[in-house]
């Protein structure tokens, strides 16, 4: 599904992701870890084609397509979306015509489902994003992305500055995409959704632009949430 090799990515001549390689099959679960500034929401920009990133070295493979240079609205239509970390308000566009444009585009047959999953009935009469909460937030973004039917869904921080509620709702939503078989990429700081996820294929962990680290998620999780990224990686390198 996906194959990523010794990509870097470059922000105003900076490297900011340095030689990633990184393989996902249909429907696995991988998430991303790492502290902040360590490039895990520039690497997300970079699958998705997004004009703020350059590759500048290695290649991106998506179901026997090199996309490393195609732009983000080709790899849409090839079945990538992506939830960004901190959507942008939109004033005077409904989420409801957002919605419906979708539908009519992308062809959702389920989109009462997974509305009732997301519990977003209530923010669809609102301007897109104008005044939600960080989990209603995070819900619409995430609604959107479930709309789009997608092959690769990339999920920029999903966990991040959301209540304990919506954070159970977005774990449904991340299960119900595996369950349509769809590959997910997550990228996580605080982990707090990891213990909600029924199944996750393998944890990387991501500092300093390179994945440091990778393995089942029984053996990193742990490790990191009690030493950190840093001690915690030294700690599974010396068998701990």
């Amino acid at each position: 599904m996906l194959m990523v090799r010794d990509l870097s990515v470059c922000i105003e001549g900076k490297v900011i992701v340095d030689g990633v390689s990184l393989e996902a099959k249909e429907g696995e679960l991988h998430v991303i870890m790492g502290p902040n500034g360590s490039g895990k929401s520039t690497l997300l920009s970079a699958l998705m084609g997004l004009s703020r990133v350059r590759i500048c070295g290695g290649s991106i493979v998506f179901n026997g397509v090199d996309i490393t240079d195609k732009p983000s609205y080709e790899r849409a239509k090839l079945g990538i979306a992506l939830a960004h970390q901190n959507p942008p308000s939109i004033k005077g566009v409904k989420f409801s015509e957002v919605v419906k444009n979708l539908i009519r585009k992308c062809g959702c047959s389920d989109s009462t489902v997974m509305s009732k999953i997301l519990r977003v009935d209530e923010l669809l009469s609102r301007d897109l994003f104008v005044g939600f909460s960080g989990g209603e937030r995070k819900r619409a973004e995430l609604y959107l992305v479930l709309l789009q039917n997608p092959k690769l869904a990339l999920l920029d921080e999903p966990d991040s500055g959301v209540d304990v509620e919506s954070l159970d709702l977005i774990a449904s939503a991340v299960r119900y995409l595996i369950k349509k078989s769809t590959t997910v990429i997550l990228v996580t700081h605080s982990g707090s959704i990891l213990n909600k996820l029924s199944r996750i294929d393998q944890v990387h962990v991501m500092i300093g632009g390179k994945i440091v680290y990778r393995d089942l998620p029984d053996k990193v999780i742990p490790a990191i949430l009690k030493y950190g990224f840093k001690k915690g990686v030294e700690v599974l390198r010396d068998g701990g």
